[in-house]
């Protein structure tokens, strides 16, 4: 038996930052603007299929032990707009922080205190090296690929958003 507390797996709480990014990444082409919470707000990120993978060496050792799953990967915001081909330029700080379309120098990001959490902590990253030593195991799917599996799904549900005449953020 064993217990398991994941911040992301493949869908997560829908006012974090990084939803927020996906969602309306997914849709940049059919919205104006994308509005986020806090920025500052850094998470480790990993891929659902590499965590069950893991527990189930977790089940196979000789002796129970406690392990801490995680990647190290943090970046979100520049990853998913390396999704959909845009360069973000940000200015300005807190919430009047902006995210400026490198080309078409449109603001496509704004600040919105709505999405901020009010027990934010800034920072939360794993150490999975005991993992790794003990049990040999890393992520088998990089940061990119679970970004591009989120973003393709969010795209599609987004794609069938629009048919159905729903708002698509």
């Amino acid at each position: 038996m064993g217990l398991t507390k994941a911040s992301v797996m493949f869908k997560w709480y829908a006012d974090s930052v990084a939803d927020c990014s996906l969602r309306a990444l997914a849709r940049i082409e059919l919205e104006d603007t994308l509005y986020l919470g806090d920025l500052e707000a850094k998470r480790d990120w990993g891929h659902a299929k590499d965590y069950v993978e893991v527990m189930h060496m977790i089940l196979q050792a000789d002796a129970p032990d406690d392990f801490v799953l995680a990647t190290g990967e943090i970046e979100m915001v520049e990853l998913c707009f390396a999704q959909v081909d845009r360069r973000i330029e940000w200015r300005g700080k807190g919430v009047e922080e902006t995210g400026v379309d490198a080309k078409s120098g449109k603001i496509v990001v704004r600040i919105d205190p709505i999405y901020f959490r009010p027990t934010e902590v800034g920072l939360l990253i794993g150490d999975a090296s005991k993992a790794r030593d003990k049990l040999g195991w890393k992520p088998k799917r990089t940061f990119a690929q679970l970004v591009e599996e989120m973003m393709a799904s969010d795209l599609a549900e987004a794609k069938r958003d629009v048919a159905n005449g729903k708002r698509t953020v």
